[in-house]
C-alpha cells in the first residue's frame, strides 16, 4: 500500500485541492478492485497538529494524522494556499523539516497550484523546474529566484517532486500522479470519469498579462506606462532609456529586476495580451488585428503569439469568439 499524505494547512487553504485529492485516490482504490485488484492507496489528512483546521469560515476539517505521530510516507501533496504568502509560510513553517525528512526517506512531494510557495519555502525546489497559478508567477519568482519558475507548465516533474499549474489544473498533475503509480488505463478511466482532458500539459492559453507593477521603481512604472500606451508603434529600448534618463544597459537591468521580463519580453507580452483581446471581442481578421497591435510581419507574428500562448491565432480565436466560430 502506498501512504498518501495530504496536507492540512494553517491559514486558509484551497478545500477543492484537498477533496479533489482524496476524491481522486480514493476512486481509484475502488476501481481497482472492481477490476480485480487490490486497492493500493492510504490516503490521510495531516496537520502540524491533530486539531481541526477551519476554512472558508465555516467548514471544519479534521486531520487524521500530526506530523508528531510516528509514521512514514510515500507522497505528500500540499494543497493550495491563500493570503499573504510570507504570512502563510510563517504559519506553515513547521511543516518543512518533517516535509525533507520524509522525502530523504523516499517520499515524493506534490503541490497543487500555489501550494508551491510551500513547497518551495523547504528548499526541496532549489535548482529545479516548478510551476504555480500564473497569476503568482511574479510574486514566486521575487520570493524564490533559485527556483525555475515555468509558468506555462501544467505539471512538472523533477526528482520525485512535483507541481501544478493554475486552479483547476490540480486535476492533471492527480491524473499524472494516478498514471504513475497505476497504469495508463486506469488514468484514462479516471479522465473519463471526472471530465478531465487527459495529456494537458501547458497553461499558457489561459494566462493574461497584467504587467508586472508590484515593485517600487518609478522610473520602470514610466517606462510600462509607456509600453502600454503606445504598443502599437515600434518601441525601441533606446527610446525607453532614454524616457527614463538612464543608460541602455542600467535601464535593462533594472527593468528586469522590476518585472523579470526583458524589454523585448514585455512589449512582445503588451502586444499578445492586446491580440487576444482582439481575437476574443471582435470579427477582425488575422491580418487585422496584427496590425492593430504593431506587427508588421505575419510570420513574427504568428511565431510570438503561438509562444507566449500555446495556440495559433486562428485557434485562438475560434476557442474564446463564439461569434467567429459561427461565421
Amino acid at each position: 500500500m502506498k501512504h498518501i499524505s495530504i496536507l492540512i494547512p494553517r491559514g486558509a487553504a484551497s478545500l477543492g485541492c484537498i477533496e479533489g485529492a482524496h476524491k481522486m485516490f480514493f476512486n481509484v482504490n475502488n476501481f481497482l478492485i472492481d477490476r480485480g485488484d487490490d486497492p493500493l492507496f492510504t490516503i490521510q489528512l495531516v496537520g502540524l497538529t491533530h486539531d481541526a483546521m477551519v476554512y472558508d469560515g465555516f467548514c471544519k476539517v479534521t486531520p487524521d494524522l500530526s506530523i508528531q505521530d510516528d509514521f512514514d510516507t510515500d507522497l505528500i501533496i500540499i494543497p493550495a494556499v491563500n493570503g499573504e504568502m510570507d504570512k502563510v509560510i510563517a504559519a506553515n513553517s513547521g511543516f518543512f523539516p518533517w516535509i525533507r525528512a520524509q522525502y530523504n526517506r523516499g517520499a515524493e512531494v506534490a503541490s497543487l497550484c500555489v501550494g508551491a510557495f510551500l513547497l518551495a519555502a523547504t528548499g526541496l525546489l532549489e535548482g529545479k523546474k516548478c510551476s504555480t497559478h500564473w497569476q503568482s508567477e511574479h510574486l514566486f519568482r521575487k520570493m524564490f529566484p533559485d527556483v525555475e519558475m515555468v509558468s506555462d507548465r501544467i505539471i512538472t516533474d523533477e526528482n520525485g517532486i512535483y507541481s501544478s499549474g493554475g486552479a483547476n489544473s490540480f486535476w492533471n498533475l492527480l491524473l499524472y500522479l494516478v498514471e504513475k503509480y497505476t497504469d495508463r488505463e486506469m488514468a484514462i478511466f479516471c479522465a473519463k470519469y471526472f471530465a478531465i482532458e487527459i495529456d494537458r500539459f501547458s497553461q499558457s492559453p489561459f494566462i493574461m498579462f497584467r504587467g508586472q507593477r508590484d515593485h517600487l521603481d518609478e522610473d520602470i512604472k514610466r517606462a510600462q506606462d509607456f509600453i502600454e500606451k503606445n504598443f502599437q508603434e515600434r518601441i525601441t529600448v533606446d527610446q525607453l532609456a532614454s524616457l527614463c534618463t538612464m543608460g541602455r544597459r542600467s535601464f535593462e537591468r533594472r527593468f528586469k529586476k522590476a518585472t523579470s521580463n526583458t524589454v523585448s519580453e514585455y512589449i512582445q507580452r503588451v502586444k499578445v495580451e492586446a491580440a487576444k483581446k482582439g481575437f476574443e471581442t471582435s470579427r477582425k481578421n488575422i491580418n487585422e488585428v496584427m496590425c492593430e497591435v504593431g506587427y508588421a510581419d505575419n510570420k513574427a507574428f504568428r511565431t510570438v503569439f503561438k509562444r507566449k500562448t500555446g495556440l495559433s491565432p486562428v485557434e485562438y480565436r475560434n476557442k474564446y469568439n463564439k461569434e467567429a466560430i459561427a461565421v
